[in-house]
C-alpha cells in the first residue's frame, strides 16, 4: 500500500471543506459525455490533511455509508476507493463519491465522477460528477460536503439521518409516478430523446416535427372529448349500455332525496359515488337501505367537483383493472381492497403500521404501493367487521380496511393477464374504442375473469382516461407486465423517427455565417430549419427571439418547437463552459478554425484549452455521424482522434500542399473533403468521396465572396458544403443554395453587409477579434484591388474591441487596423465589461500608433470617437465619392439605422434592434403613409 506524502499543515484539523460555485451541464460538456454536476469546492486547511492523516476518518465514513465499500475508484475493482481512503486521498474526492452513493441510495443508478485540482489555485478542486434529476445531484453535493465536514469533526446539533430523511424526501417529490417513469424508461431503451417540461409529469418525447408529448399516461394523442367522456360517469355508462356492453344500472342526482328515491327505483344494494370523481374517492359500496344511501351522500358529495354524484346498482364479484392501449388488451390485474391479516400478536393499528413499513408503499403515486391511510370509514367498516383498532386479530384473519380496490387507497394488484377469458377482453376493447380513449382503464366487476360476464354476471362499472401502470408494472402478486412498450408504439412506431438531424457549429469566427448558409441551403431542400446564432433564434427563416442565443437553453428551444425537421445550431465556448450542450449528441459538428479569441476567461488561457472546449461537439458526434472538420488549422485537425464517426475536411490550401497531400490520404481511408481546385478560369469548389471528386461551384461566382475576394466566405463556403453533404443533400441543391446565398442583411445581418452612402461603399461587419480583422483587412485589399480604379481610394474603419478581452488583444485589434486602413476611428462597445470609459478605445489606440511608428502602418490618421453613432457619422463624413468606409459594428441594427437616416432611403435592418418585437428587418413603427386628397381621388376614379 502506497501512503501519500503531505508537507507540514498551517493549523489544526478544522471542517473547512466549502463549495465555492456549482454548475450544471445538461448535455456533453468538457468533463463528461453525460450530464454532470460540477463543483468548485475549497478545502482550506484540509488540504494539508489527507484521510489518511485524519484519525478514524475512513472507518466512521465507512460505517455511516457501508455503500462506499462497493466503489472501484481509479483501481478498476470493488473497494477500491476505500483503499485509497486508508491510502490517503484528498477530500474533493470523498465528497465526489460520497454525492455518487447519496443519489445511488435515493435510487438513481448514477456512477461517474472525476475530482481534478484547478490549475494554479492550491487547495481548491474541481469535483464532477453524474446526475439523473438536476435539484437531487446539487442537494447530493451539498449533503456530502457537508457529511464529511462532520465526519471530519462533529457538528452541532446536526443530524445526519434527519438530514437524509430531508434529502429522500426532496428525492420523492421531484421523482416521476411509475407510469410516466416506465413510459420514459422504455423511451430511453429505444433511443428517444426526452425533456421534462415542468416541475410534475409534463414530458416530452422525441424532438421537433417528430416531438411526442405525455403527462403521466394521457398523451399527445389522447382525444380532449374522449377524456371529457370517462370523466361523465353517466354518460359513460349510457354509451356503454346503448352498444350493449353489460353496464350496471344507473341515475345521476344533485340532492339526498334524489339519491334515495334513485336507489329505490334502481333495487339495493346499490353504488354512489361522485360523478366527477377518481381515484376511488367517495364510493360507498353496498348500500342497502334509505339511511346508508343517505350517509353515502354526504361522504361523496365532499369528493364531487360540480356537485353531482351517481347512483348504480351494486354488482357482486371481483374488482379487475383492464389496460387497453390502442384498442388492445396490454394487460389485467385483480385489485384486493386495502386490508390487514392477523398474526394473533398485533392490533389492528399496529398490523396497519408493519404494513405501511413495506418500502414499496409510499404516499399518493410516489412508489409502486400506497399507504393505507386510516379514516372514519376505514374504522367504521373495521368495526363492522367485529373489531376494535386496538383489538388482536387472530392469525390467518383477514381484516378491510377499504370496500374498493384501487391502488390509491392501499390496495394491492395480482396480475390476471394470462387469465382472462377472450370474451370479456373483447367487451374492455370494444369498450376503450367506444369511448374514444388511446389509453383506458377498464373497471370491470364479475365473480371470475376467467368466465364470460354474460353467464355468470358482471359489468364495466367505470373507463379510466389516464390510468395507472403501477399495478401492471408491479403487482404484488404476479408476474409485471412491460406495457410501456405498446403507449410507446402508439407514439412512434416501429421504424418512424423521433429525433432531427443536428449540425452543431463552432469556431472563433464564421460559425454564424456558416450556419446560415447551411440553413439556407436545407431551406432550399424544403426543410424547416430552425437556427441558433448570436444574432438570436430563427425557425423556418422566421426570427422569434433576438439575443445571443449560442447557448444550450437556446438549443432546447429549437428542438421543442413542432415545426423544426432540421436544426443548426451554432454553439459557442461560453454556452459549454456554462452549461454543457442542449442535446445529448449532434449529427453533424462543423469545426470552422480555433483563434486567439476570448482566452484568459473562465480557465481558457491557450489555444490548446479552447480547442478542448470546441471539440466537445466533435465528441458528441456518433458512429454514423459526420464531423466536418478545418484542415488547415492544426488544433482543429487534431480533433480527428476524438470523433467517433465519418470526418469530412475543408481546406484553402492549393494542390501538393502538405494539407492538401494529408487530405488526399485521409480520402483514400474513407473520409470525406471540400477542397478549392485552381483552374485558368478561376477557383472551383470540389467535393471529393473516396477516389471520386465531383465540381460543385465557381467561389467568384458566388455572391458572398465578393467576386472571391471574401477569402473568409469561401472558407464558410466550403465548411457549409460539406456539412451539407453529408446531411445528404443533392449536390444540385448545395450549389443552388451557394449561388443565392448573399451578405444582405435579409440573409446574414452584421455580416459583410454593404450599402452606398454617398457614392460611397459602406460595409457593416461584427468584426471583434484580431484574426477577423486580418480576415477582413485582405478582403479590402483585394476588393480594392479588384475594383482597378485609377484613383487611390481611402480606406476607414471604425473599430473597437470587447473589454473582457486580454490588453494584447485590445492592442492587436489597433495594429491590425492601422496597418490595412487609412483612417482608423476608435470606438467603444456599450458594455464595458468592467473596464472604465475610454480605458479600451486607448489600449486600441496604443496598439494602433505603435504599428504607425514601427513603420509598418497604412494608417496616416487615428482618432478616438468613443459613442459608435458618433464615430460612425465621423467616418461617414471623411469619406469622399467612391472611398470605401468598414464599420465594425457593435450594434449592427443600430449602425444601419444611423446609415438610414444619412441615406434618407430605407435600410434593410434598420429597425431591427426592437428587440422586444422582432420581426421583420423592414418593419417600421414610425412610417407614416400619406393617403391622397379627395380631390386627387375623385380624379382617378373614372366619371359615372
Amino acid at each position: 500500500m502506497t501512503v501519500i506524502d503531505i508537507p507540514p499543515a498551517p493549523g489544526p484539523i478544522e471542517p473547512s471543506l466549502r463549495i465555492v460555485s456549482t454548475r450544471v451541464y445538461r448535455g456533453p460538456n468538457v468533463w463528461s459525455y453525460d450530464p454532470a454536476i460540477h463543483l468548485v469546492v475549497d478545502l482550506g486547511v484540509l488540504e494539508y490533511y489527507p484521510t489518511h492523516a485524519i484519525p478514524g476518518f475512513a472507518d466512521r465514513l465507512v460505517e455511516l455509508f457501508p455503500g462506499l465499500q462497493h466503489h472501484s475508484c481509479s483501481r478498476g475493482k470493488e473497494g477500491g476507493f476505500v483503499e485509497r481512503l486508508h491510502e490517503g486521498t484528498w477530500l474533493g474526492h470523498v465528497a465526489e463519491h460520497l454525492a455518487l452513493q447519496l443519489q445511488q441510495e435515493a435510487g438513481h443508478d448514477v456512477r461517474r465522477g472525476k475530482t481534478r485540482g484547478v490549475k494554479g489555485e492550491e487547495g481548491r478542486y474541481n469535483v464532477v460528477y453524474a446526475y439523473l434529476e438536476e435539484s437531487v445531484g446539487i442537494a447530493a453535493g451539498q449533503l456530502a460536503v457537508r457529511i464529511v465536514n462532520h465526519v471530519v469533526h462533529p457538528e452541532d446539533g446536526f443530524d445526519v439521518e434527519a438530514a437524509l430523511e430531508t434529502f429522500h424526501a426532496l428525492v420523492q417529490r421531484r421523482a416521476f409516478g411509475p407510469s410516466t417513469q416506465a413510459i420514459i424508461d422504455e423511451a430511453v431503451s429505444r433511443d428517444i430523446p426526452w425533456t421534462r417540461l415542468n416541475g410534475a409529469s409534463l414530458v416530452q418525447l422525441g424532438q421537433g416535427v417528430h416531438a411526442q408529448r405525455i403527462r403521466a399516461t394521457m398523451t399527445s394523442r389522447t382525444s380532449a372529448l374522449a377524456v371529457d367522456i370517462a370523466c361523465d360517469k353517466s354518460l359513460t355508462l349510457d354509451l356503454l349500455g346503448s352498444a350493449g356492453l353489460p353496464v350496471p344500472k344507473s341515475e345521476v342526482v344533485r340532492t339526498r332525496e334524489g339519491a334515495i328515491q334513485a336507489a329505490r327505483e334502481i333495487g339495493f344494494p346499490v353504488v354512489v359515488k361522485p360523478l366527477d370523481g377518481n381515484h376511488g374517492r367517495g364510493v360507498c359500496l353496498d348500500l342497502t337501505d334509505d339511511e346508508a344511501v343517505s350517509e353515502a351522500y354526504d361522504i361523496a358529495m365532499a369528493q364531487s367537483r360540480r356537485g353531482v354524484l351517481q347512483v348504480e346498482s351494486f354488482v357482486t364479484g371481483k374488482d379487475y383493472r383492464c389496460l387497453i392501449i390502442d384498442g388492445r388488451m396490454a394487460a389485467i390485474a385483480e385489485r384486493v381492497p386495502a386490508h390487514v391479516v392477523g398474526d394473533g400478536e398485533h392490533t389492528v393499528d399496529e398490523l396497519i403500521e408493519l404494513t405501511n413499513a413495506d418500502p414499496r408503499r409510499g404516499y399518493g403515486h410516489e412508489k409502486v404501493l400506497t399507504k393505507i391511510k386510516v379514516d372514519d370509514a376505514a374504522r367504521d367498516l373495521v368495526a363492522d367487521q367485529g373489531y376494535a383498532m386496538d383489538a388482536v386479530v387472530p392469525e390467518g384473519e383477514t381484516v378491510k380496511l377499504a370496500l374498493t380496490g384501487n391502488m390509491s387507497t392501499g390496495g394491492i394488484s395480482i396480475d390476471r393477464t394470462m387469465d382472462a377469458h377472450p370474451d370479456n377482453v373483447e367487451i374492455a376493447e370494444e369498450a376503450a374504442r367506444l369511448i374514444g380513449l388511446d389509453v383506458a382503464g377498464i373497471d370491470f366487476i364479475c365473480p371470475d375473469i376467467t368466465v364470460p360476464v354474460r353467464e355468470t354476471g358482471g359489468a364495466i362499472c367505470e373507463v379510466n382516461a389516464a390510468p395507472g401502470f403501477r399495478m401492471h408494472t408491479h403487482p404484488t402478486v404476479g408476474e409485471p407486465q412491460f406495457i410501456a412498450k405498446p403507449v410507446v408504439d402508439l407514439l412512434f412506431p416501429p421504424g418512424s423517427p423521433s429525433r432531427v438531424p443536428i449540425v452543431a457549429v463552432t469556431g472563433t469566427n464564421g460559425k454564424t455565417t456558416t450556419s446560415r448558409m447551411l440553413a439556407h441551403i436545407m431551406k432550399g431542400l424544403g426543410k424547416k430549419v430552425g437556427m441558433t446564432s448570436t444574432d438570436g433564434i430563427v425557425i423556418d427563416e422566421r426570427l422569434l427571439i433576438t439575443r445571443d442565443a449560442s447557448g444550450p437553453k437556446s438549443a432546447k428551444m429549437v428542438l421543442q418547437n413542432p415545426r423544426v425537421d432540421f436544426a443548426v445550431l451554432e454553439v459557442a465556448r461560453g454556452g459549454i463552459l456554462r452549461e454543457g450542450l442542449g442535446y445529448d449528441r449532434n449529427d453533424i459538428a462543423v469545426v470552422t478554425n480555433i483563434q486567439s479569441d476570448h482566452l484568459g476567461m473562465r480557465g481558457i488561457n491557450s489555444l490548446e484549452d479552447l480547442a478542448n472546449v470546441k471539440q466537445v461537439i466533435v465528441e458528441a458526434v456518433p458512429r454514423d455521424g459526420f464531423a466536418v472538420l478545418n484542415a488547415d488549422d492544426e488544433y482543429v485537425r487534431r480533433m480527428r482522434r476524438v470523433c467517433r464517426g465519418t470526418i469530412v475536411w475543408f481546406s484553402m490550401e492549393a494542390p501538393g500542399s502538405r494539407v492538401r497531400q494529408f487530405i488526399d490520404e485521409r480520402c483514400v481511408r474513407g473520409d470525406r473533403a471540400v477542397v478549392l481546385e485552381p483552374t485558368d478560369k478561376g477557383e472551383m469548389i470540389v467535393l471529393k468521396q473516396g477516389r471520386r471528386s465531383m465540381q460543385l461551384a465557381w467561389t467568384h461566382l458566388l455572391p458572398s465572396t465578393f467576386s472571391g475576394a471574401a477569402r473568409m466566405n469561401v472558407a464558410n463556403a466550403l465548411a457549409a458544403a460539406g456539412a451539407a453533404f453529408a446531411a445528404g443533400a443533392p449536390l444540385h441543391d448545395i450549389r443552388q443554395g451557394l449561388r443565392t446565398f448573399t451578405t444582405s442583411y435579409y440573409l446574414s445581418p452584421g455580416r459583410l453587409n454593404r450599402i452606398e452612402v454617398d457614392h460611397a461603399e459602406v460595409f457593416v461587419d461584427y468584426c471583434h477579434n484580431p484574426a477577423g480583422l486580418q480576415l477582413l483587412g485582405e478582403f479590402v485589399d483585394r476588393y480594392v484591388a479588384g475594383k482597378n480604379k485609377s484613383t487611390r481610394v481611402q480606406r476607414t474603419v471604425v473599430v473597437g474591441a470587447a473589454g473582457d478581452r486580454r490588453d494584447q488583444d485590445i492592442r492587436e485589434m489597433g495594429e491590425l487596423a492601422a496597418k490595412w486602413f487609412d483612417h482608423v476611428i476608435i470606438r467603444e462597445d456599450d458594455n464595458l465589461r468592467r473596464r472604465a470609459p475610454g480605458v479600451t478605445a486607448a489600449l486600441v489606440a496604443e496598439g494602433a500608433q505603435q504599428a504607425i511608428d514601427s513603420g509598418e502602418a497604412r494608417a496616416a490618421s487615428v482618432e478616438t470617437v468613443l459613442d459608435e453613432l458618433e464615430a460612425t457619422q465621423v467616418a461617414i463624413d471623411s469619406a469622399r465619392a467612391g472611398d470605401l468606409v468598414v464599420i465594425c459594428a457593435d450594434k449592427h441594427a443600430r449602425v444601419m439605422a444611423a446609415l438610414e437616416d444619412l441615406t434618407h432611403l430605407a435600410t434593410p435592418g434598420a429597425h431591427a434592434d426592437e428587440a422586444a418585437h422582432p420581426g421583420d428587418p423592414d418593419f417600421s413603427r414610425d412610417a407614416v403613409f400619406e393617403s391622397p386628397e379627395d380631390d386627387v381621388i375623385d380624379e382617378l376614379l373614372p366619371s359615372s
